[in-house]
């Protein structure tokens, strides 16, 4: 029953969008489950190319965990975040997502909290590729046509993923693919 609950307030990710990009005035912003998925792919895509090699179990399950807790709490926008207490965003996250992963076997929310607590290559990786999907959503709206992210684009990460030389070379081609946008972003 647990696990049938869980898998069922999962599935909802598929239609929570992303603030952020509801604030940016994005008209069809991207879904929480969408944004899962890509930072999924980044790690498949890189993880394997991490010296020294990373446990890509334990990479693939925190990329598919680490906003697993939003199907309960739903996407907080920075500014939100930001004006809570301290810890709060992330105690509220680690609770919800206990409760929600308990059906689950102990080791997911075991990645769960190892995303958290980010003491791992493991973990500061997959916040790595968190981030890059961020850039790689940008670049792809910018492309689009959108405007309106002058905000998202100076606030990506300039000097990203030093630890990860294969998230850093994709991050430069991001950064020069953002600058060859005219016009204002």
């Amino acid at each position: 029953m647990e696990l049938v609950d869980a898998l069922l307030a999962l599935s909802r990710l598929d239609a929570l969008p992303r603030t952020g990009w509801i604030l940016a005035g994005v008209p069809a912003p991207e879904r929480v489950a969408g944004h899962i998925l890509g930072v999924g792919y980044l790690a498949l895509a890189l993880g394997p190319s991490v010296d020294p090699p990373l446990d890509m179990e334990r990479v693939l399950a925190m990329a598919l965990l680490h906003d697993a807790p939003e199907c309960r709490t739903g996407d907080l926008p920075k500014a939100a975040s930001l004006a809570l207490p301290g810890g709060a965003k992330a105690t509220m996250e680690q609770r919800m997502g206990h409760d929600l992963l308990a059906g689950f076997p102990p080791s997911a929310r075991a990645r769960l909290d190892e995303y958290a607590l980010q003491d791992s290559p493991e973990a500061r990786f997959v916040k790595g590729c968190d981030r890059l999907q961020l850039g790689l959503e940008c670049l792809r709206l910018l492309r689009s046509g959108q405007r309106g992210l002058g905000d998202f684009v100076v606030g990506l990460p300039r000097e990203e993923s030093q630890e990860f030389a294969p998230l850093a070379l994709l991050w430069k081609e991001v950064h020069i693919q953002l600058r060859a946008i005219p016009g204002p972003h």
